[in-house]
């Protein structure tokens, strides 16, 4: 294989989790007779322009179908994001009635329904059936396609171009990264602005946090890899910001080569800092298989010594990267009853794998385990804030990324 952006061969291996499904493949009980596709998931860093990725064996319609069970306005704590950036956002580039906001991924419109209320006329772009339905319900126009270059090129030749163009969690999610892009410098009007947020490699590598790794990403993202990235397709980052959200992520503001946008110093900043971490070169990307299997390991034995001692443990989130922690140590029913998601969506199925079941929320209270592992970590603070009562009947909580730790 060779890398998705610059072509380069792909040698270097970062991390290898053997064989697992799709992390969004929820199971019926009838699919539970039949035989289960698993891919194996193993990511390369390229030699040349140092970008993370899966080595590639399915195709994105295959993982985003049209019944995805992943739905933004699950998460309390991710609606309220999203309704901060977009008033920050309308404030920063003045956007107005005359304005026009392109969303891509905009799954069920946890976002642009803020800027439907603020009365922006806007558009989201949603491959997944499922999710674009319920964003249509809320008055939000869909387009549901794959975003690339022709899709881009077609909006801006129907007079469709974007003052800004959002991009949450997306980026990291497209196999053809360079036609994604390109897509994006041909949507933008001449002075418009993309943001763009995802995780950021520097803090998966730093935290261990190798269960955010599934098949649905398809890149892992510096800013060093996302400024050649960008450069490719004419545009340019003028400014960056670390923000919180999924353990550490990044949101890249960029603009097309010639608008004026002044670049801010917090660009040269961190790919100062990203160069002094040794990202650049080698030996920053060496020794993560050690860590995720130390992670593995600990709740390995967690899970046995609770088993052993009668004690009972129950999950919290249906999460693509629970399922990724879960299939790599090889956790079952045995070991983890069931786990409880908000998400209807996903209720009364199993999960991909473990073909541990899904229950409501409500299964705790009836169960009162002695154990929950939070498999979204990085909402852990939200999630037993909502658990909070479980504690009275002695439940204690668990997080197994970046280290086990029980409170």
């Amino acid at each position: 294989m060779n890398c998705r952006h610059c072509q380069a061969p792909l040698r270097d291996v970062f991390l290898d989790l053997g064989a697992a499904p799709p992390s969004n493949a929820y199971m019926t009980r009838d699919a539970l007779r039949a035989p289960e596709v698993h891919y194996p998931l193993r990511l390369f860093v390229c030699g040349t322009c140092r970008l993370v990725q899966t080595e590639d064996f399915t195709t994105a319609d295959a993982l985003f179908s049209d019944d995805y069970a992943y739905f933004s306005s699950t998460s309390k704590g991710w609606l309220a994001h999203a309704a901060r950036y977009a008033a920050m956002v309308i404030d920063r580039l003045a956007l107005g009635p005359a304005s026009h906001v392109v969303e891509l991924a905009s799954n069920d419109g946890y976002l642009l329904r803020n800027f439907v209320e603020a009365g922006i006329p806007c558009l989201g772009i949603e491959p997944t059936n499922s999710t674009a339905v319920a964003a249509e319900a809320l008055g939000i126009p869909v387009l549901q396609e794959f975003f690339g270059e022709a899709v881009g090129a077609r909006l801006a030749a129907e007079g469709r171009q974007a003052d800004l163009i959002a991009g949450n969690n997306v980026f990291a999610h497209v196999p053809d990264i360079n036609d994604f892009t390109a897509g994006i410098a041909a949507l933008l009007k001449p002075e418009g602005v993309v943001t763009l947020e995802f995780p950021h490699l520097m803090e998966l590598v730093e935290h261990g946090q190798f269960d955010t790794v599934y098949h649905e990403h398809f890149s892992y993202l510096s800013l060093l890899s996302v400024a050649r990235i960008l450069a490719k397709a004419g545009l340019r980052i003028f400014d960056v910001e670390q923000i919180p959200t999924h353990g550490g992520s990044l949101r890249v503001w960029g603009c097309l080569d010639g608008a004026p946008h002044v670049e801010r110093g917090a660009v040269a900043a961190l790919l100062a800092e990203e160069r002094a971490r040794g990202m650049a070169g080698d030996d920053f990307y060496r020794g993560f298989q050690t860590r995720a299997e130390t992670i593995k390991d600990d709740l390995l034995r967690f899970l046995l010594k609770a088993r052993a001692d009668g004690k009972t443990v129950a999950g919290y989130g249906a999460a693509a990267k629970g399922n990724t922690l879960l299939n790599f140590a090889g956790v079952r029913p045995d070991l983890l009853n069931f786990v409880c998601d908000a998400a209807t969506a996903k209720q009364g199925k199993f999960l991909p794998g473990s073909r541990i079941p899904i229950l409501a929320p409500a299964a705790l209270s009836a169960a009162a385990p002695d154990y929950v592992l939070i498999l979204p970590w990085n909402i852990a603070e939200e999630v037993m804030a909502q658990l909070d009562p479980l504690r009275a009947s002695g439940t204690r909580f668990v997080t197994a990324v970046p280290e086990l730790r029980v409170r």
